[in-house]
């Protein structure tokens, strides 16, 4: 008999098994997913998705003030000092809203705390460092809230990109720091915050927000922060 030298097709029937068993498990875990999401606790839910944004750098400058519970790096939400915390910066917020400063005025929580972010504008007149008179309320409203802490508290200055040389600051480094520097002794002397708990630092132009390519964002950029260290934080700065 002639052989027949055809080669012989193997059976491909299991392939289209192999692709559905794929598909099966991967519905199923989408469907397992969709009932856990569909039992998650919204408030938790709520709050760990505000951590994620914080963290992923999603709330950057302008009006940045989060009224909901965050969650942070070494935060309990049960400990009695979170809420504390946490509290501060709802009373904080509800002041901005109040007088109207949230155009001057923003909030961020970060690794290191609450961050209060003060335009230059609102607090000193362009390339000066003398504070203004319509600042004092502010401030005296600021160190009331801060007056009964623990947590020490950072004031760090800021500048754009523009240069700045007279006989009074030769550069963005000096005018940085004595702005910073002011608003310290302001608590000190009009306060009377324990300076121990206080530090100041000018940083000119190098830790800015956003970019310096527009006015706008160099008028962001012109400004003065207040730390409030979370607790572990000073810790941490001691152990080091």
């Amino acid at each position: 008999m002639p052989r027949d030298n055809k080669p012989k097709q193997e059976d491909s029937g299991g392939s289209w098994l192999t692709t559905y068993g794929d598909m099966m498990t991967l519905l199923l875990c989408f469907f397992v997913l969709l009932y856990s999401f569909s039992s998650i606790d919204a408030e938790k839910f709520q709050m760990m998705m505000e951590g994620l944004q914080g963290k992923l750098g999603v709330l950057t400058g302008g009006k940045t003030i989060v009224e909901g519970a965050l969650i942070d790096t070494g935060f309990d939400a049960q400990n009695p000092s979170f809420r504390e915390f946490n509290n501060l910066q709802g009373r904080i917020s509800n002041y901005i809203e109040q007088e109207g400063l949230a155009d001057d005025i923003s909030l961020e929580i970060t690794d290191r705390g609450l961050t209060i972010h003060f335009t230059g504008k609102v607090l000193f007149d362009l390339g000066q460092a003398d504070i203004k008179a319509s600042a004092h309320q502010i401030l005296n409203k600021m160190a009331g809230f801060i007056e009964g802490l623990d947590n020490e508290i950072v004031v760090e200055g800021h500048t754009d990109n523009w240069p700045i040389s007279n006989s009074k600051f030769p550069s963005n480094w000096e005018l940085s720091t004595t702005r910073a520097t002011n608003v310290i002794r302001y608590f000190i002397e009009n306060n009377g915050i324990d300076p121990i708990r206080l530090s100041a630092a000018g940083y000119s132009k190098y830790k800015p927000l956003v970019d310096n390519d527009t006015e706008d964002h160099r008028a962001r950029n012109r400004r003065v922060d207040l730390i409030i260290l979370r607790l572990d934080e000073e810790e941490g700065m001691i152990n080091e």
